[in-house]
């Protein structure tokens, strides 16, 4: 029975595609089958995940070819809990979208296009976080990509066609470099299968195993939008339409540090590299922090504060141990949860204020006080304020930084306060311009909050304000009150972290699950 419920995370959001395709510029017909079907991956999702936690991870062969041959799909306790925040996140985007079209029509999420593409956009999504091989994560990745790139230059503006040129020859760039990766990983394994190549990579010389190692690594930390990699994502972000922001930026980058998860568990959990690994962390929530500190638009700041958050991710990663995999699974799932939150509450801003610009609007907690409390609580989560989510992720990190005990382990852990007191800064000086300031004080106003802050090089000018539909709102409350869940229920979640770590201690359990009683002859 679970077994058949793998292929349908692929395949409902895939066909509901074509049928949106079908169905032409009818939006409510097309509306109708979006939400259905995402709704449908959710159930499936959720499903899976009582199913694998419950039972162990289930594997699934493509067309009944054997598994060094065929398709495999994976799901154990991480891709499955991968697939339910996901999609959460995909159906509440989908409402705050359906909201904004329907108040809108089509100036900024054309229906002819629009649907189909984000249906395609979830189908990358799923076959990224169930890939067995290699191959297939390229293939999700490449989804992901086509459809990320029409999405991100709706409406066709400059500033939306000049960022999607960058995002796209930024991903080419990585799929080139993780196509070559495979490649030499085929010709010196003979297999793409992770399972395979887990089992035969130690049989490779140092220097080659490295090689390949560094080459995937850089790949998905383009991806990931780890530092210095992370230089295209402030720029190409910002300029989508509010849903598409959202989106993005709960789940793309995500799909980066799970291809890295994967790499560093499964295929090369040696640690000649955490030590570089945990510097790059330091750097990369460093970097992104100060980075928010200077931007004075809403969506620049989260963007900013999404590249240093993935710092946190990588640390948990690096340090190479069950607890650190455990913390930074946690701290992913809060970070999709809460980042699109956010993104979603900046969607609102801009309604209500017409600007996401810091400079240029104040007073919206008299004008829309509901607004300004679906930015706070999110805000407050982000920065790490006890007892949210944020602060219950950082914790375990900390904690689990700490057993390292060394100076570089005491350096990350006072790198990672810091940079969330920088993130918690940076929200509040835009809570106190945007919402507490009164709207008389925006013009000539020349505040401490306001020095040392630059305008986007396109930041647009301010437009007038056009009222916020219900389903907008409802979404992004929604999305509140899920990341509110994930403080409530944090133990419960935790303890599926530290299975779902647990799991990945190591190749051989991996192994043993996808390839059975294969024995390497048999395998080759």
């Amino acid at each position: 029975m679970m077994e058949a419920l793998v292929p349908l995370v692929v395949l409902v959001p895939l066909f509901a595609a074509a049928l949106t395709l079908v169905l032409g510029r009818r939006a409510r017909p097309q509306r109708i089958v979006a939400a259905l079907a995402l709704t449908a991956v959710l159930g499936i999702s959720v499903a899976l995940l009582i199913g694998v936690d419950a039972e162990g991870a289930v594997v699934v062969e493509a067309g009944n070819w054997a598994t060094p041959l065929g398709i495999v799909l994976v799901v154990d306790r991480l891709s499955a809990l991968m697939l339910v925040v996901s999609s959460v996140v995909l159906l509440a985007v989908l409402i705050f979208s359906i909201g904004q079209g329907l108040a809108d029509g089509d100036d900024e999420t054309p229906v002819s296009i629009y649907y189909p593409t984000y249906l395609i956009l979830t189908t990358g999504v799923m076959v990224a976080f169930i890939a067995g091989d290699l191959f297939n994560l390229y293939v999700g990745f490449e989804i992901l990509l086509v459809a990320s790139y029409v999405l991100i230059t709706l409406g066709g503006t400059r500033s939306r066609i000049r960022a999607g040129v960058t995002y796209v020859i930024v991903s080419l760039l990585s799929s080139i470099l993780f196509l070559a990766a495979i490649g030499m990983v085929y010709g010196a394994l003979g297999t793409v299968n992770l399972a395979q190549v887990a089992e035969r990579v130690q049989e490779l010389p140092l220097d080659v195993q490295i090689l390949l190692h560094v080459m995937l690594l850089v790949a998905f930390g383009i991806k990931a939008a780890v530092f210095p990699l992370s230089f295209w994502l402030p720029d190409s972000y910002p300029s989508a339409p509010a849903p598409v922001t959202a989106a993005f930026a709960g789940l793309l980058t995500k799909i980066g540090v799970y291809a890295i998860i994967r790499l560093e568990t499964v295929i090369f959990p040696t640690p000649e590299l955490n030590p570089a690994l945990l510097v790059v962390a330091l750097l990369t929530m460093v970097v992104g922090a100060l980075g928010a500190v200077a931007q004075a638009d809403i969506k620049r700041i989260l963007s900013f504060t999404l590249v240093s958050h993935i710092g946190y991710m990588i640390l948990g990663v690096a340090l190479g141990t069950v607890a650190g995999t455990a913390a930074a699974i946690y701290y992913i799932v809060h970070h999709i949860v809460v980042q699109t939150t956010l993104f979603l509450a900046a969607g609102l801003v801009e309604r209500e204020a017409g600007s996401t610009s810091i400079t240029r609007i104040g007073g919206l907690l008299a004008s829309a006080p509901l607004v300004a409390v679906l930015f706070f609580i999110p805000a407050l989560n982000l920065g790490g304020i006890p007892p949210f989510s944020g602060f219950i992720g950082k914790l375990g990190l900390f904690q689990a930084t700490a057993v390292q005990g060394d100076a570089l382990a005491y350096t990350l852990i006072g790198g990672g306060a810091l940079v969330s007191l920088l993130t918690l800064y940076a929200l509040v000086r835009v809570w106190n311009l945007v919402f507490w300031r009164p709207a008389g004080d925006v013009e000539g106003d020349e505040t401490r909050l306001l020095r040392s802050v630059e305008e986007a090089p396109d930041a647009p000018v301010t437009t007038e304000t056009r009222a916020t539909p219900r389903l907008m709102t409802l979404s992004t409350a929604g999305m509140v009150v899920v990341s509110l869940a994930l403080t409530v229920f944090a133990g419960p979640l935790y303890a599926l972290s530290d299975r779902a770590a647990a799991d990945l201690d190591g190749p051989d359990a991996y192994v043993v699950v996808v390839l059975g009683d294969l024995t390497e002859e048999e395998g080759r």
